[in-house]
């Protein structure tokens, strides 16, 4: 079983120091991590929680899972795999490359 959470409706200020405490009374947390937008730098209000067991991340999900956090609810569940994405093209050239 995973052990790996995607935690979703989080604050855009909270930091990966802020996860990971939130999830240190459940159990051992291995990472966590939240996912920021390159361009602006600012969280995009999810992020992942490594467990020290499969017990502990169903531990967590249990007791994190809806609750609120800084006025938003929390999504609390077990992560999926990431999917392969097919490679983006580089990119078009602009009006003048056309004329």
């Amino acid at each position: 079983m995973n052990k790996k959470l995607y935690v979703g409706g989080l604050s855009y200020s909270v930091t990966d120091s802020q996860l990971q405490a939130m999830f240190t009374g459940h159990g051992t947390v291995e990472s966590a991590k939240v996912i920021m937008d390159r361009e602006s730098d600012r969280s995009r209000g999810f992020g992942f929680v490594e467990m020290g067991t499969p017990e502990e991340a169903e531990k967590a999900i249990a007791a994190l899972n809806g609750t609120q956090q800084d006025g938003r609810s929390l999504t609390v569940n077990l992560s999926k795999p990431r999917e392969d994405r097919p490679a983006r093209s580089g990119g078009g050239g602009g009006y003048r490359d056309r004329y």
